[in-house]
This record gives C-alpha cells, sequence and structure tokens, in this order.
C-alpha cells in the first residue's frame, strides 16, 4: 500500500477522503516509488470520485476505489495494443541525451519550432550524428540557456542536490502539491445524476497536449464527462493521440482569429471544467487571463498545469516529463543507482501520468464543492512539483518487478480507433457499481466541430 505517496496527495486535496483498497503486486525498476505513484495518483482520483458519488447519493458510507498496482503500471506507459497497424514513434529522431563538454543535455525537438531553435543555436545539419558533434563542444548550461532564449527545449542534466540548491528546484519545493483556491458566485448549480456514470451531464474544455493533461480528460471522459479537447489547426503529436484521445472529441481552433475566438468564448461559457497546460501567462497574453475566463463563466472549474512550477525564475519556461527530470536530478539519480555512464530516467513518464490523475482529482474536487455550496474552484499543478513529491521518496523503489504482460491483461473490448482496430490493458482503477467506460474511441484531432454535444 503506497501510504506514504497517496497520504501527501489526500492531504493536498481533502484529508477526509477514504483510504485506498490496493490489489496486485510488483514494482517497475527505478531508483524511485514509481509504482506507488501510479498507483497513489490513479487511486487519488479514484477515491475522488467515490467521494463525489457519496455526495451525490447522500449516504454516509462511502464506494470503495481499488487500483491494480500491476495495471497501474502498466497505464503509466502505453494502454493502447494496436491490431494490424502501429502508433508511430514518440519522438523525433533528434531529440534525447547528448553529451557536452561539462556533462549531459537533453533536446526536446517534437514540435518544428522546436527543432528549429535547437538546430538553430547548434548550426549544425538536422541529423543525430551533427547534433552529437555539435553538442560535444559545447558547455551543458550555457547551450541548456541559448535553446530556451531561442524557444526551444532543453535541460541540463543535474543532481538531486544541484536542482535542490538552484532558484528555480528551491521555489518548487515550497509550492503546494496542488495549489487550490476557492470563489462563491453565489448560486448553486445543478446537475442531473447518474450513479453508474456519475460525471455525465459535466462538460470538459481540453487545451491540453501530449501527456499530463490529455490524461486527465480521457480519465473523467471515462466516467461520462464530455470531454471536448481543442488543439491548433497546425498541432500533431501522431505518436501520442492514439493513447489519450480516448472518449473525447477534437476540434481546432486559432485563438488569434475573431470567429475562433467567438466560438472558443462560447464553449468555455458552457463548460463545467476548464482543463489548460499553456505555459504561466500564455492564456494572458492571447487576452484570457484568470479574471477574464472567470468573467466568461463564473462557475468555471479551473484547472492548469505548469512544467517547472508557478513561481520562481522559470515558471515561463517550456518543458515536458522528460526535461524535468534532467533538470530535477531524478535522470542523474537514476544513473547512479543503475550504475550506468549516462542519463538513466524513469522506466516510464511517470511526472505526466501522475500529475494528469492529480488534474483529474483536483476537478472532482472542485465539482464537488461546487454542487456542496455552490464555489468555484482554481487548481494548478506542475510536473517539477510533482518530481518533488517523488524525489523524496528516492530509495524507496520496489525490489520485485511486477509480472510480465499477457493476454488475460487486455481488455476484452475491441477499440474502433480512428486509426483501426485496438484493444487496452484492463483499467486499474475499480468502484463498485460505477465502471470506467468510454463512449467514444480514440480518434484524430480536429475530427469534430467545435461545438458541446
Amino acid at each position: 500500500m503506497p501510504y506514504a505517496l497517496y497520504e501527501k496527495m489526500r492531504a493536498a486535496l481533502f484529508d477526509d477522503l477514504a483510504e485506498l483498497n490496493v490489489t496486485g503486486a510488483g514494482s517497475l525498476p527505478s531508483a524511485f516509488p514509481v509504482t506507488e505513484l501510479a498507483t497513489a495518483s490513479m487511486g487519488i482520483a479514484g477515491t475522488c470520485l467515490a467521494g463525489l458519488i457519496q455526495n451525490n447519493n447522500r449516504s454516509e458510507v462511502q464506494p470503495i476505489s481499488h487500483v491494480d498496482r500491476r495495471l497501474a503500471s502498466m497505464w503509466f506507459a502505453w494502454s493502447l495494443r494496436p491490431q494490424g497497424w502501429e502508433v508511430p514513434p514518440a519522438m523525433d529522431p533528434i531529440a534525447g541525451d547528448y553529451e557536452g563538454r561539462d556533462g549531459w543535455i537533453r533536446l526536446h525537438t517534437n514540435a518544428p519550432h522546436h527543432r528549429e531553435a535547437a538546430l538553430k543555436v547548434l548550426g549544425c545539419a538536422p541529423d543525430r550524428e551533427a547534433v552529437a558533434r555539435a553538442v560535444a563542444t559545447r558547455t551543458i548550461d550555457d547551450l541548456e540557456a541559448d535553446v530556451v532564449e531561442q524557444g526551444g527545449c532543453a535541460a541540463a542534466m543535474r543532481s538531486l542536490d544541484a536542482w535542490a540548491s538552484h532558484p528555480q528546484g528551491a521555489a518548487v519545493a515550497d509550492e503546494p502539491l496542488i495549489r487550490k483556491a476557492f470563489q462563491h458566485p453565489g448560486n448553486l448549480p445543478t446537475e442531473p445524476y447518474n450513479a453508474e456514470r456519475p460525471l455525465s451531464g459535466f462538460r470538459v474544455l481540453d487545451l491540453t497536449r501530449v501527456l499530463a493533461g490529455p490524461i486527465a480528460g480521457r480519465f473523467l471522459a471515462a466516467y461520462g464527462a464530455h470531454v471536448l479537447r481543442i488543439d491548433p489547426h497546425e498541432w500533431e503529436e501522431p505518436g501520442v493521440v492514439p493513447e489519450v484521445t480516448l472518449g473525447k472529441r477534437c476540434a481546432g481552433l486559432d485563438l488569434t482569429q475573431r470567429d475562433d475566438r467567438e466560438a472558443f468564448e462560447r464553449l468555455l461559457g458552457g463548460a463545467d471544467v476548464l482543463l489548460h497546460g499553456y505555459r504561466a501567462g500564455a492564456l494572458d497574453g492571447l487576452g484570457y487571463d484568470e479574471d477574464a475566463r472567470r468573467r466568461i463563466n463564473p462557475n468555471l472549474i479551473d484547472v492548469s498545469l505548469n512544467a517547472y512550477g508557478w513561481i520562481g525564475p522559470w515558471k515561463k519556461r517550456r518543458g515536458f516529463d522528460s526535461l524535468v527530470q534532467m533538470s530535477s536530478g531524478i535522470a542523474y539519480q537514476g544513473m547512479l543507482w543503475s550504475g550506468r555512464n549516462k542519463p538513466t530516467p524513469l522506466p516510464v513518464q511517470a511526472l505526466d501520468h501522475a500529475t494528469g490523475y492529480l488534474m483529474a482529482a483536483a476537478a472532482i474536487t472542485g465539482l464537488m464543492s461546487r454542487l456542496q455550496d455552490g464555489s468555484t474552484m482554481t487548481a494548478k499543478l506542475s510536473l517539477a512539483r510533482t518530481a518533488h513529491l517523488l524525489a523524496s521518496h528516492r530509495g524507496e523503489g520496489g525490489t520485485v518487478e511486477i509480472a510480465p504482460e499477457t493476454r488475460d491483461d487486455l481488455a476484452p473490448h475491441i477499440e474502433q480507433t480512428g486509426w483501426g482496430p485496438a484493444q487496452r490493458i484492463r483499467f486499474p482503477v475499480s468502484i463498485a457499481g460505477s465502471p470506467a467506460r468510454w463512449n467514444l474511441p480514440a480518434g484524430p484531432l480536429r475530427s469534430s466541430p467545435p461545438e458541446w454535444p
């Protein structure tokens, strides 16, 4: 039972949430308790949902949320098993770790403009060997700063101690795991309630991409929420979309265009929950700061994600799970633990996944508060703060690995995705009377109109 991690998550939301029932055995190999993080974060989302069910049933007894730790470990990798087709690679060929003059650095080049920024700084051809030769001539701190200044994404590998003494690491350590604030607009909304589909009737506007935020929306969709994902017209992430668009409708908008802004404001006005993963201040620059969002929709539950935290000198820095692992000392500690001579990240992108389930838990907590007294909640989370939580438990990784996957681990349902048939690993979370079930298969971006069903 992941008591320590689960208890810290519970304290970040509500202390009176029920305890978690855990089944299964084994752990992912790591210097850190990755399986415990998976179990606790999926469990806290399930426990918050059980609390919402209890609240709506007016019952003194909260349904028990169960999590299978082995299946949770698998869902922290990839849940989708295509049949007769393949998901494209998740990473660009140039993305990865490179050795500089005085250490290691990771370049994240999945987005075309991030790739162009790195190549411009390095002044080399778009070829992995050419990039390696160029990086080898640079000091990692200077290269990191130059790529970031150019609008790209890079992270020098730091130790846990170096990150703790870094201004951004110190700032993150002072932040709460979930920064919550409540407002009271003065009305008490009522929503239809279906015990089997406890989130049916709720609308979730999803402005997130890649993993953490989309994972939150995927969880909410599993229990009946109408999730509408919005992407810019040019955005693509083919290696990730089949994994995370399960249960969602996906539309496209350009928030610099008047007609699309009007459509966005209509959607925002009709939403119950907003999930967004723009860097701090990015939505503000488009005219949609927190006050503007609240004016458009006073009843909105506003849940946001940032990579490197909400305070400190790096709060506006672009970041992804793999970069935060490099910055925060996780990849360095993994290198020491494994005895390797190069960065060794977690066996899965656990910061993304865990933060995603924490975002879902925060959204459900906000809905529960709104139902109880009409209050609306703003919640802020970050990959770096989740990394801080995990790093505080270094050396606590399990010694017995999870058993290999078998056919029995697959759910029997065939999902007719937008790319072909597939199965999923059985969902790890179970709540009596409220099974996880997605109404829509995974589908391509911008395949639906920007409107609520």
